[in-house]
């Protein structure tokens, strides 16, 4: 059960001095952070605390909209902030409901464009991401720039303080490039800023894939030596970035590397993948517990997001996962309200169905095809009975007893130990050295064993274990974990023909979409105000 609370919530004044006096942005005018939104030397001294909160900022971000819980003076204006403009949230929209795994059926602005894959550079959602991840790179810039050795010594700071912020700036340098990943991910050539950005009106340039991966390759690289070392399970720690996190995070930027700048780099996959594999981290025992509301005690766990009741009150992020399901399981996973929008496509389903005993995985089990007659979406607007309700989020413990109460408790797993069992795998097949085929099976199969109620029905033979397989097997272990759109697209799946789901296209049996799908448009908003910034093709 959760025992610490970490220190998200920041005074009204600390955040209205370092972000500007409404701490919120308005389009892209965060890029660059005007000189008016610097960290005022007032809030920064010698004492540790305006650092700690500052750097707490950068990770509250990731979980609530805005200062306070409830997504309270948003940090980003014009959208809704607890929706359009929560990382979690829209990050999830964009990898599952844009996918083969998940289908909404509230006709919101921009959400059946996610459904059809027919999104455009106005849609509300593509703009609350991007200015999400933009927020979030100009406060890591705004802390890096007033927590230099140099004005730290300027303020007396203490030999303790000095390296307790090196540990900090590191931090705060890897949740930027991290923040960048993303951004390659989903809108590859983007505006750039760091901290030593010019500070005023002049608009950034924009940098392109293949610069901004060395960067985010780099970036992490070097602040390496700076994060503490990795921490398996529940500590004082936990919910702060780490070494192992750093490595989990290039484990996925490498195996990419090749659907977002040509580059074969599952070697190096495979050797980030080793060193996180070696660092301790354990599979959950049984596969629900990973997400249930003690989890921040797993072992599996190596980078949450993390959710705290009503001190991380949103609408976005754990809440709408818990909340967004059927009316139906509310009370079994605790939680706070039951939408009804969002239910599993038949696709997902059928992807059990190409593997042995499927009713035997308890991943397959939280399909709950049993609150449904039809599998099938057949009527887009309507959630009962079209579709297959999910439950694979409890806002419950895992003796089965509930927290204080149904406000979210259950931390996202940004990284877990399984995905990175993943990673090595698929880079092995795809001809990575430093790790056998037979290793590379034998981790592929101690992930089933655990899902299998029956494990000798579990393992995958030599002869099974193709792309094909990983392909399906990393939809049946990271549903509607916000990464199956990335996945699609490095396989080529994503907008051919030759593989598509119901509704892709806009159509109810799924067509081919044109391929310059497969990245994000850059908004219309900043492309209009920004003459340095190109537009993605097609767009």
């Amino acid at each position: 059960m959760k025992t610490m609370k970490y220190k998200y919530i920041l005074s009204v004044a600390l955040v209205g001095t370092m972000l500007g006096t409404t701490s919120c942005t308005g389009d892209l005018d965060t890029v660059p952070i005007d000189k008016d939104d610097l960290v005022s030397e007032v809030v920064f001294g010698s004492d540790i605390s305006a650092y700690e909160e500052s750097l707490a900022k950068i990770y509250a971000g990731l979980v609530i909209g805005g200062n306070k819980g409830g997504d309270d003076e948003q940090d980003v204006v014009g959208i809704d902030g607890g929706s359009q403009a929560s990382f979690i949230r829209v990050l999830w929209n964009m990898q599952e409901l844009a996918s083969d795994m998940a289908h909404c059926c509230w006709n919101d602005p921009g959400i059946p464009d996610f459904n059809h894959i027919s999104w455009a550079a106005s849609s509300p959602w593509v703009k609350g991401s991007y200015y999400r991840l933009f927020y979030q790179i100009n406060l890591c810039n705004a802390f890096l720039r007033e927590a230099s050795d140099g004005k730290l010594s300027d303020r007396g700071c203490s030999e303790q303080v000095k390296a307790r912020v090196t540990q900090y700036r590191a931090e705060a340098r890897f949740m930027r490039a991290l923040m960048y990943q993303y951004a390659l991910d989903l809108y590859r050539n983007v505006p750039f800023v760091d901290e030593n950005s010019t500070v005023g009106s002049d608009r950034p340039q924009q940098i392109q894939a293949a610069d901004l991966f060395k960067y985010i390759e780099s970036e992490m690289l070097a602040c390496e030596s700076d994060l503490a070392d990795p921490v398996v399970g529940w500590s004082d720690s936990y919910g702060h970035v780490n070494k192992a996190c750093m490595w989990a995070a290039l484990s996925r930027l490498y195996l990419n590397a090749e659907t977002y700048v040509g580059e074969n780099r599952y070697t190096d996959c495979i050797t980030y993948s080793k060193k996180v594999i070696g660092a301790g981290y354990q599979l959950e025992e049984n596969y629900g517990d990973m997400f249930k509301a003690d989890n921040d005690h797993s072992k599996e766990m190596i980078m949450p997001c993390r959710y705290e009741g009503e001190e991380t009150m949103t609408w976005g992020g754990m809440t709408a996962l818990l909340c967004w399901g059927s009316s139906e399981f509310q009370e079994e996973t605790n939680a706070k309200g039951a939408w009804q929008g969002v239910r599993a496509k038949s696709s997902l389903y059928n992807i059990f169905t190409r593997e042995n005993d499927m009713d035997k995985d308890s991943r397959r089990q939280m399909l709950r095809t049993d609150a449904t007659t039809s599998f099938e979406i057949t009527n887009e607007a309507n959630f009962v009975n079209n579709g297959i309700p999910v439950t694979k989020f409890y806002n419950v413990y895992k003796d089965g007893s509930k927290p204080a109460s149904s406000e979210a408790w259950t931390d996202f797993p940004l990284f877990r130990l399984g995905e990175i069992y993943l990673n090595l795998a698929e880079a092995v097949l795809r001809g990575g050295q430093g790790a056998t085929k037979a290793e590379a099976l034998g981790y592929l199969n101690d992930l089933r064993k655990r899902a299998y109620t029956d494990k000798l029905a579990a393992p995958v033979s030599d002869s099974d274990f193709n792309l094909n397989f990983m392909l399906d097997e990393r939809g049946r272990e990271m549903f509607y974990e916000a990464q199956r759109r990335t996945d699609l697209v490095r396989f080529g799946k994503y907008t051919g023909g030759d593989y598509v789901w119901p509704w892709k296209g806009g159509v109810a049996e799924g067509k081919a979409v044109s391929n310059f799908y497969a990245v994000y448009p850059i908004p219309s908003d900043d492309i209009g105000s920004n003459e340095n910034l190109k537009q993605n093709e097609g767009y």
